[in-house]
């Protein structure tokens, strides 16, 4: 669990008043007032409730950071995203079932003034290359320190790309990973159990589509079968 820290103690995810909150609405360069309509527009997709309350709370104690929408469910992202017109998209990935990649790919295509900062615990070069090759803008683990998120969402959002330096070396110590974006979104929904009828629902795919991307997945992969193929891909670290 996230936890953050002030100047004058440390806040848990519980409901809390920091003290230096009166400073809280000064711009963190100049000192002047910031006015909320300058803030950068952040939305926050989480599927766990205490792990998105947790994030908000952290987000917010930044006075130039606001987030102005949340989801829980990986389908809701785009639409939500074309809606609000969030600055930066902060999408978890860990979760089988909330592949927030293909996400990531759309908002690039359709919202090109939204950044994507991908979040997740598993910081292996395979995950990074999903991350780079969906076109997101910044990666990184939930292992970092807080102020690194605040840090992360503000370079994102001036368009640099955010990547932890040690992730960047060890990216290229590994093997290229084949999957597209999608290829790689059916996969880790296999590798959670779900069936060819159970994906294509969530993906908004037919049965027949999802059972081509698993036999193309099976042959790039040079794997024997569907369960060999979430073997060596969680081998590769393309699985979390």
């Amino acid at each position: 669990m996230l936890a953050y820290h002030t100047n004058q103690g440390q806040c848990g995810t519980h409901d809390c008043t920091c003290p230096d909150s009166a400073n809280h609405d000064r711009g963190p360069h100049n000192g002047h007032p910031r006015r909320e309509s300058d803030a950068l527009r952040i939305l926050l997709a989480e599927d766990v409730a205490m792990i998105r309350g947790a994030l908000t709370a952290l987000i917010e104690l930044e006075p130039d950071l606001k987030v102005v929408a949340q989801v829980d469910k990986g389908e809701q992202i785009l639409p939500v995203a074309l809606h609000h017109r969030p600055d930066v998209a902060i999408i978890d990935v860990d979760r089988p079932r909330f592949d927030g990649f293909p996400a990531a790919v759309r908002i690039h295509e359709q919202l090109p003034s939204c950044r994507t900062l991908i979040l997740t615990s598993a910081g292996r070069p395979g995950m990074l290359r999903s991350a780079l090759g969906a076109a997101v803008s910044g990666f990184i683990v939930k292992e970092a320190a807080p102020g690194q998120l605040a840090t992360a969402i503000r370079n994102v959002a001036t368009g640099s790309q955010m990547v932890e330096p040690d992730l960047t070396v060890a990216t290229w110590g590994g093997d290229q990973m084949p999957l597209s974006a999608r290829e790689h979104a059916v996969l880790r929904m296999a590798s959670d159990g779900a069936e060819p009828a159970e994906i294509a629902a969530a993906m908004c795919l037919t049965i027949g589509t999802v059972r081509n991307y698993l036999t193309t997945i099976v042959s790039k992969l040079h794997a024997r079968n569907r369960v060999d193929a979430v073997r060596k891909a969680y081998d590769q670290g393309w699985l979390p």
